[in-house]
């Protein structure tokens, strides 16, 4: 049975999302991990190198501005769990209003992002990248933001990588992400109506405040 948008929203509604063996991999499977990462929006950690570089103010965030360039650049990597199949269920999902895309540009060009689903007040992080020093921090950075603002209250991040834990990511137990899950569910988040924020030196204040 190929999957369908429908289904993939119930499963994440469940708890569980899909995933693939890498790019040439027919075949889709679904993973529930025993321990769960998640960024907590009041927990974001920026470095001083971080700081720096949005004090700059040497590039602009969007959102949904080319979500299926932001996919395809998370899936160019010697190893992705990207296949084709599920690139077409993002886009499809995108299409629908569920998947967004938060993306940085610099000289016009898109130097990070990250994209993921969005689910009352759950947004299910999928993937990042950076094509530039910092890409994906400033990405996550003003995500963080957006989310706090836009009444989000669970951060999904599926599991916890070094570079997330740099940040302030954390693991819990699957209980204990069931338990958000179901109240993040029960929440309107108000991803598409937020006005996004551009002035950098406001989101850094606000996350840094919030750390």
């Amino acid at each position: 049975m190929s999957l369908t948008p429908e289904i993939v929203l119930n499963a994440y509604a469940s708890g569980i999302f899909p995933m693939s063996e890498g790019r040439n991999d027919p075949e889709v499977f679904w993973v529930d991990p025993r321990e769960r990462g998640v960024m907590p929006l009041g927990g974001f950690h920026i470095s001083r190198s971080l700081a720096k570089q949005m004090r700059k103010r040497e590039y602009l965030p969007a959102i949904n501005q080319d979500f299926r360039s932001v996919v395809q650049a998370c899936a160019a990597r010697d190893e992705t769990w990207i296949n084709a199949e599920i690139f077409d269920l993002y886009t499809e999902l995108h299409l629908l209003g569920f998947a967004h895309s938060f993306e940085i540009y610099q000289d016009q060009q898109l130097i990070g992002g990250t994209y993921g689903v969005s689910l009352g007040a759950a947004f299910f992080g999928e993937s990042m990248f950076s094509a530039r020093t910092g890409g994906s921090k400033l990405a996550l950075a003003h995500l963080v933001d957006h989310l706090s603002r836009a009444g989000f209250t669970l951060f999904d991040t599926q599991f916890l990588t070094p570079h997330l834990a740099s940040l302030g990511g954390i693991e819990i137990s699957r209980a204990a992400y069931r338990s958000q899950l179901s109240e993040a569910l029960g929440i309107e988040g108000k991803f598409l109506q937020t006005p996004l924020e551009l002035d950098a030196h406001l989101v850094l204040q606000r996350v840094t405040q919030t750390s």
